[in-house]
């Protein structure tokens, strides 16, 4: 598991800050690798090998107001990563392009997002934002019960 975003832009963290969130509520086998991804891009290449699941958490653009939760999943990846919010969406495209270069591409990519009310610099969550992180979390352990993981 994957959360990805600047903490310092306000809610482009919310990947972060959901993750964070997750690991405090719940209590994942050893096989749940989560890893704060933060705005690393390519970097985060290397995690990859060995992963078949995926679940990248991050701030998205759906067009619905702040707090709103997407989900997008094969051919819909590519398209959540094509709008630009922040530079570290700069650097997911192409991980994810070089992970399938190298055959380590997951079986499966889940991409659980937000909509964001700001991403102006600052260190807290906006109100609608916050008030949806315990939500989000629920939506990603239900996505591990899914693949079958006990959590």
């Amino acid at each position: 598991m994957l959360g990805v975003g600047n903490i310092l832009l306000s809610d482009d963290g919310v990947g972060v800050h959901a993750i964070r969130r997750l690991q405090e509520v719940a209590q994942l086998p050893e096989e749940v690798q989560v890893l704060d991804g933060g705005t690393k891009g390519m970097d985060l290449l290397q995690y990859l090998d060995g992963v078949s699941h995926l679940i990248i958490v991050d701030a998205v653009e759906t067009g619905g107001p702040p707090g709103t939760l997407a989900r997008f999943t094969g051919d819909e990846v590519p398209a959540y990563l094509a709008p630009k919010m922040s530079p570290h969406e700069i650097g997911l495209p192409d991980m994810l392009f070089a992970a399938r270069l190298r055959d380590i591409y997951p079986e499966e990519v889940v991409v659980w997002g937000m909509q964001p009310e700001t991403t102006e610099v600052g260190l807290e969550l906006s109100p609608p934002v916050a008030a949806q992180v315990d939500a989000l979390v629920e939506r990603i352990l239900g996505e591990l019960r899914g693949w079958g993981i006990a959590v």
